[in-house]
């Protein structure tokens, strides 16, 4: 079989690892030279923690198995198992920790209640003030600057893949695709994993896409100069993940108020280390139209405040900020949007946040639907 993938980021990029793994031959069309979107601009976090029960879970789960077995095969993609912990300083934030440990798949995630020395003796770096920390040991990483050059490396190593960069698609029909150069790809298939592209093509294809942008803030320091070996977030993710939705949730909501700039961006605290030392940390949550084209300082300032509260020590000098953009399905029951919008065309796009952690999984279930 030939396939056709419309779009370099990772859900494009794990759509072509599981054709040439089925021993198709695949083109592989992006509109820049290499990937630059939100695949690229994000935690690198493999996160099951938060991911609400059932289908979503199950992914979630599906992937990191996946992720984990890539990772061996392809060490550039920088997948390490490492967890995550959210400190907990207050009552109320105590007890949404304790209602995820009385799920019932909470031993599916890894969950687990730690004492603050317990915490501090798997992550030694969090020398902050706080009581107790939920420990996820599910969670994990890879490094999202250099994943998808690993991968396209390996792909190419296979002899049933080609990349073409810097070419835009412009038509897309019956197995066959013309792009910006008048150059026309035939195929059995063709499968567009446009990100957060949604206008143009995507627009034509689909009008009425149930499935919206979503802008944030991120930055990265230089190197921590020590490890930091959990991935950390703080319970102001209770507030953004669905795992975490209950009456526990509910209550904290009521009693303890947000951080007032917390509040306005929609923002959690995410952090995890790079291969080189530095930290990524994040993030804000941007949903109405037009976004804004430049990046404010407020919530860097809020983040670096609760960073240092759980380091205990000044944060690194900050070596870059930036701002990404994805694209979410508004359908909360749904994992991602998966149509098809033309004979032998199919659109995969909106995995929203959950981008980096499922497309493994995602790619495998669009491979098993088209019978690859």
């Amino acid at each position: 079989m030939r396939v056709i993938v419309v779009g370099a980021g990772v859900v494009g990029t794990m759509h072509a690892w599981h054709a040439v793994e089925r021993g198709h031959e695949v083109v592989h069309i992006e509109r820049e030279s290499e990937a630059r979107g939100a695949s690229l601009r994000n935690f690198g976090q493999i996160w099951v923690s938060g991911r609400a029960g059932g289908a979503e879970l199950d992914t979630a789960l599906r992937a990191r198995e996946l992720w984990d077995g890539i990772g061996k095969r392809v060490p550039g993609v920088g997948f390490r198992p490492n967890g995550s912990l959210t400190p907990l300083r207050t009552g109320l934030e105590l007890g949404v920790a304790e209602a995820a440990l009385a799920r019932q798949d909470a031993a599916a995630r890894g969950y687990k209640l730690l004492t603050a020395d317990e915490a501090r003796a798997l992550n030694p770096a969090l020398r902050g003030d706080f009581t107790a920390a939920l420990w996820c040991e599910r969670d994990a990483a890879v490094e999202p600057r250099t994943a998808q050059l690993a991968l396209k490396a390996e792909l190419l190593a296979s002899g049933r893949y080609t990349f073409l960069g810097g070419r835009e698609v412009r038509e897309a029909g019956e197995g066959a695709v013309r792009d910006d150069h008048g150059d026309v790809h035939t195929g059995d298939t063709v499968i567009l994993c446009t990100g957060a592209s949604l206008g143009g093509l995507v627009r034509e294809l689909a009008p009425g896409l149930p499935v919206r942008r979503v802008r944030l803030q991120m930055m990265q320091t230089a190197p921590l100069g020590e490890p930091l070996t959990t991935s950390v977030a703080d319970p102001d993710s209770f507030r953004y993940y669905p795992a975490y939705a209950g009456e526990a949730l509910d209550a904290l909501n009521a009693g303890q108020a947000q951080d007032p700039t917390a509040a306005a961006h929609k923002m959690q605290l995410l952090m995890v280390q790079r291969a080189d030392g530095g930290l990524t940390i994040g993030d804000t949550h941007e949903y109405e139209h037009p976004f804004a084209f430049d990046v404010v300082e407020e919530p860097y300032d809020h983040l670096v405040r609760v960073v240092e509260s759980y380091l205990g020590r000044p944060l690194p000098a900050i070596q870059r900020r930036w701002a990404g953009v994805y694209a979410q399905c508004t359908d909360t029951t749904r994992v991602v949007h998966r149509q098809q919008v033309r004979d032998g065309v199919w659109l995969v796009t909106g995995p929203g946040g959950r981008g980096m952690t499922c497309s493994p999984a995602i790619a495998e279930q669009t491979a098993n639907e088209l019978n690859w």
